[in-house]
């Protein structure tokens, strides 16, 4: 059996799917709801998202916050080892994050909208993680099966709930 891909997602993207169900995202949207791709988040990534989803901005859009956090919390896999710092550094020290994990997790991809992260993509493919915009995500090309102990199989658990 081969592994499923392995995604990190940026909260931007995440918010396209869960709240305001961009077009962009649909297809990304059907393969977590399929468990056709392992969504890995940390604990940290969590507490962004919940963070996020209470400013005031969102709040009229997002309406239960709750209901929002448990829908990701159902497809999410948390990463539960530690981060060490990923090879490519991030111009935003808020999204080195995202970068740490897709490192750690040997992530396939790495989804954002976020341009200090969209500029790394070529570094990074040279390192064997492909990161794009949602709308690039390509799900064809996941470069071969998960390596050896994967994240499919340890360093996982269901992501908690708050």
């Amino acid at each position: 059996m081969t592994a499923r891909a392995r995604l990190v997602l940026d909260t931007n993207v995440l918010l396209d799917w869960l709240v305001f169900e961009d077009p962009a995202v649909a297809r990304l949207g059907r393969a977590i709801e399929e468990g056709t791709v392992l969504c890995l988040a940390t604990a940290e990534m969590l507490e962004e998202l919940r963070r996020v989803l209470a400013y005031p901005q969102f709040a009229a859009r997002v309406g239960d916050s709750h209901a929002i956090l448990r829908r990701w919390q159902r497809h999410a896999v948390a990463w539960t080892e530690g981060l060490s710092p990923a090879r490519l550094r991030c111009t935003d020290p808020d999204d080195q994050k995202f970068l740490d994990l897709a490192f750690a997790a040997q992530a396939h991809w790495l989804l954002s909208k976020d341009r200090a992260v969209l500029r790394l993509a070529g570094r990074a493919a040279r390192l064997g993680l492909r990161i794009a915009t949602p709308a690039r995500w390509n799900p064809s090309d996941e470069g071969g099966s998960a390596p050896a102990g994967s994240a499919d199989r340890r360093e996982c658990s269901p992501l908690p709930s708050g």
